[in-house]
């Protein structure tokens, strides 16, 4: 079974735990972490641009000259697209982008994202991370001791000082295990736990 060691927020190592190896020691499968990434930056799209077509402009469906005898290239309506003021030929259309993953594909997403941040040594496991005031530069310090720069942050409970002093940092992010997502993974390539979060997201991982 997969162990991590577990520390405080000087680094000092306080023990270790055992990890569920079907969350931290399965299978990579990289396709389905390409598709739960696809389908995430996909329904990120707001899908809301648009532009008229010649059906939607305002102005009169008369013809602009007759059919022959004026020398000109024939005309059918001074809404199309070679007229100023025309619609637009082939141009964008709003659409709703609302892709959609099966649970059991997701979830083995993110336990291969896992077990692969785990054999890269991408994870902290932190006892507990309760700062006693509100201080960005106790918090910069907690990640320079780990030589982290650019993490997120698991924890059971978003603690109001710990939000406070991390809010500031860049390259930091602070959710709840339950907002665990592929593409914050991929993205910061370490993970901060708490102990207590690591145990909720192996419950809620657990094939």
């Amino acid at each position: 079974m997969a162990t991590i060691d577990i520390y405080d927020i000087k680094k000092n190592k306080v023990g270790e735990m055992e990890l569920d190896d079907s969350v931290f020691n399965a299978e990579v499968k990289e396709y389905l972490m390409h598709e739960a990434l696809k389908i995430q930056l996909t329904n990120r799209r707001a899908g809301t641009v648009g532009v008229k077509n010649r059906s939607a402009v305002s102005g009169t469906g008369k013809k602009p000259f007759k059919q022959k005898g004026t020398g000109n290239a024939r005309q059918g309506c001074s809404r199309a697209p070679q007229y100023p003021g025309g619609g637009v030929a082939f141009g964008p259309q709003a659409k709703t982008y609302n892709l959609v993953m099966n649970k059991k594909a997701r979830k083995a997403a993110l336990r291969s994202a896992l077990t692969f941040l785990y054999q890269e040594n991408g994870i902290t496991v932190l006892d507990n991370l309760a700062l006693d005031a509100v201080s960005t530069k106790g918090f910069v310090k907690v990640l320079n001791d780990f030589d982290i720069d650019k993490t997120i942050i698991i924890t059971e409970e978003l603690g109001r000082n710990l939000e406070l002093s991390a809010r500031n940092v860049k390259g930091v992010k602070i959710l709840k295990g339950e907002s665990l997502n592929i593409h914050d993974m991929l993205k910061y390539k370490q993970i901060i736990f708490t102990q207590d979060a690591v145990r909720k997201v192996e419950g809620a991982l657990k094939p």
